[in-house]
């Protein structure tokens, strides 16, 4: 399941979902344009893991649920709570980081 985020509420979603993947993004961001199809084509082949797009930009409390930095960056929860996050533009790297939860 795939949702983009307009509302700063990724602590909810979070907190209602068992294992959810996030893309942490901006609109001026090239490597998050790169990586956003891609995070989308594991979003269709990894049923029962919510996969979440945000805009870094607008959602500053989501951003502190991962520490963001950089972007774009990648984070992985479980039953709430962060489970790992990596900074990438690397298909096989956010695979890895996936299949952590699976």
């Amino acid at each position: 399941m795939l949702i983009e985020l307009n509302e700063d509420t990724l602590g909810a979603l979070i907190a209602q979902n068992e294992k959810v993947v996030v893309q942490y993004s901006a609109s001026w961001c090239g490597n998050c344009r790169i990586m956003k199809p891609k995070f989308k084509k594991l979003a269709t082949e990894n049923d029962g893991i919510s996969f979440v797009l945000v805009d870094a930009e607008n959602s500053p409390e989501s951003r502190k649920l991962a520490n963001v930095s950089n972007l774009p960056t990648f984070a992985t929860f479980v039953n709430g709570k962060l489970v790992n996050e990596t900074q990438t533009n690397k298909q096989e790297v956010l695979i890895e980081l996936v299949n952590e939860i699976v």
